[in-house]
Parts: structure tokens; C-alpha cells; sequence
């Protein structure tokens, strides 16, 4: 029999086993790649903060200030974020200098939410190369569900052919007759919208009467505007950015010329293109919407968008929150922080992605109720749902029911 002081040993020497396997099954579940410690995790950005689309640059300001307050409340599992963000001014070749520069210097863990269809296209070969996470690209282009090809690059919002798909089934019931003029932007954003509309259509594509493509670098747009209307057109399509969108809600009142008039939901932003264009001459143009407005008095009582409130408040006073590029921002670093918080502990690139296609039924504060994030291994759109809204008065007010861009009839 063992003496008590053998005994006492003896169960010493078990709990020391016990601590050192627990410990080191604890070790063993971290793991982490480039831009992932103990205490950091590693972001990086490119936004238009200069250049024709820099209206867009405020999601990066939002998304830092998101950031900020995440980190003020301690982290992700303890983890401090540090986002770095860098200006390509739209500019593709920019862009791979940026993204060069975030993986290869800043050895940043992922890239997130960079804005713009050309400069996400020149930079997503390489990011795909290196096996870097190209997370919740800031561009509707439908080439970002393509988990084949491009398994590290992922979308977020609606793609810009499900979009147009529902605005032309939208023209198909209401004006069956319809002679349609199309404003877009001579690039891979604009031609993407420009496939889904026409895809739309049909068989009814001849009622594209009139196109005009315009190059970003042009200082205005005012001549094409005259030339869609000299078409005849009494529906009016703008693929455009704010800059150019603002534009040409501006020369359409000045001419005097009123079709039915239709917004991509990249342009619909209050703050940021209706009020500088004039509230009165946007009033009745249609677009469609998976985000709430923070213009609109009827969120504020939502708890979510309470929320939101609150963090501008706090975090970033200095934004407006007429500015739906500012609720944008806020939603896509929400879903960030979320996949960042599935991740537990295993930081790797691989489990990043395996993360932000595992997402079920997430419902950041600033979606649309009803509208929910979905993911898989073969889902790379994120949010698929929208509804139609009209401008009226100096807000969106929205119509109709919660409708997939994703279906055929």
C-alpha cells in the first residue's frame, strides 16, 4: 500500500501530466498564418479614396471605425484588429501595386471589402496565386461567385446581374411597350449590369432602343444623356457610379426629359448622390434595396439600426448617415468580424474561407428584414435578395415583396 506521502506524489505528478496535455491541446488548436497572433489579426483594404469613384471611399472610413470599436470592447476572441488601408484611386494597376504591397510588406491575413469591379478583377488572379482570402469584395459582379475557379474570392452584396434581371421583369409588367435607353460604364461593372438587364429581357431584348457607355475618366456625361434621349426612350436605365449618377439625375431635369427612371442600387445612396443631385429632381426613380436607409424615420425604432446609430455616435460622428455607403461599410466589416469570430483560434487563410462559407441565416443590423447572409462551399453570394423602392420626397420608400435576383420566372 502507498504511503500517503506517495500518494500525494502520485497525484502531483498526475495533475502535471493532466496540465501539460491540456496545454499543450490547448497550443495545438492555435493556429495561424501571416497577419494572425496571439493579440493581432491583420487586415487589409483598397478603397477609391481618390480619383472618379471616390464618394466610395467613406466604406473604408466606416470599416475602420467599425474596426476601432471592436477593438475597444477587447477584440475578437481577444485578438486586436489592425486594418490597413491603402487609395489605387479606381485605378486597376494601383490596385496590384496595393495588394502587392498588403500581402507581401504588411503580411496582412486576408484582403476585405475592396472596392471596385476593375481594380477586384486585376488583383484577383494573384490573390488566388498566393491563396490570400479576397473576402466580401465591394463589387456586385457576378464573377465573384465562382468558387471553382476563384476558390479564395468571395462577393457579398446582390451580383449586378440579379439586379438588373429584376428591374427588367420589373419594366416587362409595368410597361409592356417600353423604348429603354441605357447609361453605363464602359467597364466590367457596367457590362455586368448591361448582361443581367438584357438576360432579363429576353426575347424582349429589342426594347433596348438606345446604349451609351461612358469611360470614368470623362469629366461629364451631359452628351450622352442627350443623345439616349434624342432615342425616343421612355425608360431610362443609369449603371453608373455617384459621381456620374448625380450627374445625370441633374441633366435630365434640366432637359426635361422624364421617363421611367431606373438607379443601380450602387448609386441609390441619399446622402451621397440623390441630395447633391437636388431632391426634387430625383423624385419617383426606382431602384431596389437590401440595406435599411438611414434616412428614413421608420428604423428608428429598429434595434439594429439602433445600433448602427450608436456606434456613429461614438465611433464616427463626422459620417452621415444619409449616405448609404456608410450603412454598406457598416454591414460588410459586421460580417467580417463575424466569420473572424467563427474562426476560433485557427487563423489560417484555408479555415478564413472555410469560415466565411459556413455562414447560416446572419442578419447584420442594416439589412433589410427578411434578408439573410447564406453561404456554402458552392455559394459565394452572400446576399441574394433585394426590393424595389421609389424616391419620394427626400427617402426611398420601398414597394413590393423581398424578391431573389437568383430566379428565372
Amino acid at each position: 500500500m502507498l504511503s500517503k506521502q506517495e500518494l500525494r506524489i502520485a497525484a502531483f505528478a498526475t495533475a502535471i501530466i493532466a496540465f501539460a496535455a491540456t496545454s499543450g491541446s490547448a497550443l495545438a488548436q492555435k493556429k495561424y498564418d501571416a497577419g494572425a497572433t496571439d493579440t493581432e489579426i491583420r487586415i487589409g483594404n483598397i478603397m477609391p479614396y481618390s480619383g472618379p469613384a471616390s464618394a466610395y471611399g467613406v466604406i473604408g472610413k466606416t470599416e475602420e471605425a467599425y474596426f476601432n470599436k471592436i477593438n475597444a470592447e477587447g477584440g475578437i476572441n481577444g485578438r486586436k484588429i489592425t486594418f490597413i488601408s491603402y487609395d489605387d484611386a479606381y485605378s486597376p494597376p494601383k490596385a496590384v501595386e496595393q495588394a502587392r504591397k498588403l500581402v507581401e510588406s504588411d503580411e496582412v491575413l486576408l484582403i476585405f471589402n475592396s472596392l471596385g469591379t476593375p481594380s477586384n478583377s486585376a488583383i484577383q488572379k494573384y490573390l488566388n496565386a498566393k491563396k490570400v482570402p479576397q473576402l466580401f469584395v465591394a463589387t456586385g459582379a457576378t464573377k465573384w461567385n465562382d468558387p471553382k475557379d476563384f476558390p479564395w474570392t468571395m462577393g457579398w452584396q446582390p451580383s449586378y446581374q440579379s439586379e438588373a434581371r429584376i428591374y427588367a421583369k420589373y419594366v416587362i409588367k409595368e410597361k409592356p411597350d417600353a423604348k429603354i435607353a441605357v447609361l453605363y460604364q464602359n467597364d466590367d461593372f457596367g457590362k455586368d449590369y448591361l448582361k443581367g438587364l438584357k438576360d432579363g429581357l429576353g426575347a424582349k431584348t429589342s426594347m433596348i432602343v438606345a446604349e451609351e457607355s461612358y469611360e470614368t475618366s470623362e469629366p461629364a456625361i451631359d452628351g450622352h444623356i442627350v443623345k439616349l434621349r434624342a432615342s425616343g426612350a421612355d425608360v431610362f436605365v443609369s449603371i453608373t457610379t455617384p459621381k456620374f449618377a448625380a450627374q445625370a439625375i441633374k441633366k435630365l431635369a434640366e432637359i426635361e426629359w422624364k421617363p421611367l427612371y431606373i438607379i443601380a442600387n450602387v448609386s441609390a445612396s441619399v446622402g451621397g448622390v440623390m441630395k447633391p443631385a437636388g431632391f426634387e429632381n430625383a423624385q419617383g426613380i426606382l431602384s431596389a434595396a437590401y440595406a435599411k436607409d438611414g434616412a428614413d424615420l421608420q428604423w428608428d425604432s429598429d434595434p439594429g439600426m439602433k445600433k448602427f446609430y450608436a456606434f456613429l455616435e461614438k465611433y464616427f460622428p463626422e459620417a452621415n448617415k444619409l449616405d448609404g455607403s456608410v450603412v454598406y461599410g457598416y454591414g460588410a466589416a459586421q460580417t467580417m468580424a463575424r466569420v473572424l469570430q467563427m474562426c476560433g483560434d485557427n487563423l489560417t487563410r484555408e479555415n478564413v474561407m472555410k469560415q466565411a462559407a459556413s455562414l447560416k441565416d446572419f442578419t447584420p443590423d442594416t439589412l433589410l428584414p427578411g434578408i439573410k447572409i447564406n453561404t456554402s462551399a458552392t455559394n459565394f453570394t452572400p446576399i441574394d435578395q433585394l426590393q424595389m423602392m421609389r424616391f419620394k420626397g427626400e427617402k426611398w420608400d420601398l414597394f413590393g415583396d423581398i424578391i431573389s435576383g437568383e430566379l428565372s420566372n
